[in-house]
């Protein structure tokens, strides 16, 4: 059904207009086209006085139809004459309208949601409601004038954080801050908007066109000095990203020429980043995150969610901790079990510190802490194990250890309880082997520090029940976390598509690449830190253990540096020992290390490789691309192999697990706007000279050959699962 709005003439004679297009009243053209109709036609109408906006079911409007983005952005349809809807509808029509409007807003109002009421002459809002401009998070600005409304009615400096940081504000503070007029209750809103509205037409109240503002705006010296240190920070913090610099452009463009040049430059601008690679990416991520809950062959069964009560974790360490707190914070009640009294006291310890950093912060209130620490209960034996609903084992990666607690979990929980292991790299079916409940068996892979990184991997074999997926996927929103359904393998998605991003630095330093410029190019591009920093935050034993999983299982292809090995024989484990690729001081700020070289050295006469020439003063590009291509080579074999169902959860996985930059579009989105065929002829090439680390898969040689993109579907059948 297309969106719509709906008018009410009323017997005060205030008009009410309803925007209605479910689930969040998004502005689709088709919307936007009824609400400039019902305007016209409440002016043209005697018996209309006024008129109050609202949404329907509780939400204003959640903004300008997203979906609509990739039919303007491949020209599939017709492109809207640039001003259409900021200068036509939103301030011809609805803001010059010569009969008063108040917005009254609930649930959401954000981006063109909000656009459109700050363009009426007030604002009502219930306390929950949550207004904001988030379009910088898909790589555009605002482009419905409110580049030029917010500052005007909160400020510049306030304006330009809501919008560069995306961060709504609740009814509450907008009104504190003056972007609303009045905070009421749900069940009076709308009444209450439609008084405001008769007193603005009685003069009983202001009657306030936004864009003409000014008494919240700083003199143009002032002003200035605002935007040149917000351009400052936003180059420091986001170098790669062109659309926050458009963004503080266009805010200042208004406040130097007016308002109404501001808005036609807001207009020019838009429609430029629309078209944007940084814009086409962020909304595939968009789209993609909201798609990994959709799992063909388990979500389109009709099953429920069933409840879960009670949540058990085995393992106090920093991964157990850490999932117990999400799970608290999001109000299951846990049980943590330890193996000793020591050992469970550090535990709640952990989890305590952890809601603590939380109350530090601002994030939580002190009698919050207290409700939601309560819900934690230490135990040393599987007593309590009797009625739980799901059980998460985060002990440490001993494949016998696992086995004998999953037999003893099948003994203690009752049959309906979901047996969850957070393993990381070792098979499921190997864990599970000596049960006779393969079917509730799955991984729960959280990423650390668990309740703060969002990707959850939810590993199943082809024995787990599509009852079970569907409850952990269920567990896995509530929690506030992105889960990804993947195959059982070594390494599952994350881990096994970017194991080849160590080695191929490792590759790189052997022949001769400075490690720390790998590093700082690596960094540049948009990861949060290089591939040798990041091994010394993991640490190096978990580095060998990963390793060697590896080459267990994929001798062929992986290549076995001894610089690691080397320097843990000199006590250095990396960030823990202040020693590993770099130095660290007591801050644990990283330096330089110039005895490196002697690990590097001997490595080098050990793998029988020497330095070459070309690897010395070797390019950026060659560097992201010999880093990243072999990890694009893996990734082609998971999703060939039906360990991930879409590539876009390749994506999704790639920038939620390892910090991949979202700008870019994930992994796969990002391995397309090179073409199968030139990453194929890379690795091939490279593959002759350096050996078969580089050598592309038959998935990638079969997309080559045909020119197609690599995320396109796999032909059915050819999936393993």
């Amino acid at each position: 059904m297309k969106g719509r709005t709906a008018m009410e003439v009323g017997a005060d004679g205030v008009a009410l207009i309803t925007i209605i297009n479910p689930p969040v009243n998004s502005l689709s053209f088709d919307v936007l086209q009824s609400l400039k109709e019902n305007y016209e036609q409440a002016l043209l109408r005697d018996d209309v006085k006024a008129i109050v906006v609202t949404g329907a079911n509780g939400k204003f409007s959640g903004g300008f139809d997203i979906t609509a983005f990739g039919g303007l952005q491949g020209e599939k349809v017709e492109q809207p004459k640039p001003g259409m809807i900021s200068v036509e509808i939103v301030t011809d029509t609805v803001e010059a309208a010569r009969k008063p409007s108040v917005a009254a807003i609930d649930g959401l109002a954000l981006g063109g949601g909000l656009e459109v009421a700050m363009a009426c002459h007030a604002r009502i809002s219930t306390p929950t409601a949550q207004l904001g401009l988030p379009e910088l998070q898909l790589g555009i600005i605002p482009g419905f004038g409110g580049t030029q409304r917010l500052p005007r009615l909160v400020g510049l400096t306030k304006s330009l954080e809501m919008m560069l940081t995306s961060k709504p504000v609740k009814g509450e503070e907008a009104h504190a801050l003056g972007l609303v007029d009045a905070v009421v209750s749900p069940a009076e809103l709308v009444k209450t908007a439609r008084c405001w509205a008769l007193d603005i037409l009685a003069r009983r109240k202001p009657w306030v066109a936004s864009l003409y503002k000014t008494d919240k705006l700083e003199s143009l010296g002032e002003a200035r000095e605002i935007l040149q240190f917000v351009r400052a920070q936003a180059r420091k913090q986001a170098p790669n990203l062109k659309h926050p610099l458009v963004c503080i452009d266009v805010v200042e463009e208004g406040i130097v020429s007016g308002p109404r040049a501001g808005l036609w430059k807001e207009a020019e601008a838009f429609q430029g980043l629309l078209h944007s690679d940084t814009c086409k990416s962020l909304v595939h991520i968009f789209f993609a995150q909201r798609g990994t809950t959709k799992v063909p062959g388990i979500t389109d069964r009709g099953l429920v969610p069933r409840r879960v009560n009670k949540v058990a974790i085995l393992g106090g360490g920093l991964m157990g901790c850490g999932i117990a707190t999400a799970l608290i914070l999001s109000n299951y009640p846990v049980i943590l079990k330890e193996v000793n009294e020591k050992f469970l006291e550090a535990g709640i310890g952990r989890v305590k510190a952890n809601l603590q950093s939380r109350v530090k912060k601002g994030k939580m209130t002190q009698e919050k802490f207290e409700r939601t620490f309560s819900l934690l209960r230490g135990v040393l034996d599987y007593e309590s194990f009797k009625d739980v609903d799901l059980v998460i084992e985060a002990v440490i990666e001993n494949v016998s250890l696992k086995q004998k607690i999953f037999a003893d979990l099948e003994k203690y929980c009752p049959p309906h309880c979901i047996l969850a292991s957070n393993t990381s790299t070792i098979d499921l079916c190997l864990i599970g082997k000596k049960t006779k409940s393969q079917g509730r068996i799955i991984g729960a892979h959280f990423f650390s520090p668990a309740h703060v990184m969002p990707l959850l991997e939810i590993v199943r074999t082809e024995h787990t029940s599509p009852q079970v997926i569907v409850d952990l996927l269920d567990v896995g929103k509530k929690i506030k976390k992105t889960p990804i359904v993947v195959g059982n393998c070594t390494g599952f998605a994350v881990n096994r598509m970017f194991f080849p991003y160590t080695q191929a630095a490792m590759l790189l330093v052997e022949r001769g690449t400075d490690l720390y410029q790998i590093d700082r190019v690596i960094t540049k591009f948009g990861m949060p830190m290089g591939p040798f920093r990041l091994a010394d935050l993991v640490g190096f034993g978990v580095a060998i253990a990963t390793a060697m999983q590896f080459i267990e299982n994929f001798p062929d292809r992986t290549y076995k540096s001894m610089i690691i090995p080397l320097m843990q024989e000199d006590k250095r484990a990396g960030e823990t020992s202040r020693k590993g690729f770099y130095l660290y001081d007591d801050k644990r700020k990283a330096s330089p290390d110039p005895e490196l070289k002697k690990y590097i050295e001997k490595a080098r006469s050990i793998s029988d490789v020497s330095i070459d020439p070309k690897f010395v003063k070797l390019p950026e590009k060659d560097i992201i691309e010999m880093i990243f291509f072999p990890v694009v080579n893996e990734a082609c074999r998971v999703f060939a192999e039906g360990i991930a169902v879409k590539a876009a959860d390749l994506d999704i996985a790639s920038v939620m697990g390892m910090g991949f930059p979202p700008y870019r579009g994930g992994i796969m989105f990002w391995a397309d706007s090179y073409g199968s065929n030139y990453i194929y002829s890379r690795l091939e090439e490279w593959s002759r000279t350096y050996g078969e680390f580089f050598k592309p898969c038959t998935f990638l040689a079969g997309r080559a050959v045909k020119g197609a993109p690599l995320s396109a579907p796999v032909e059915q059948g050819k999936s393993r699962l």
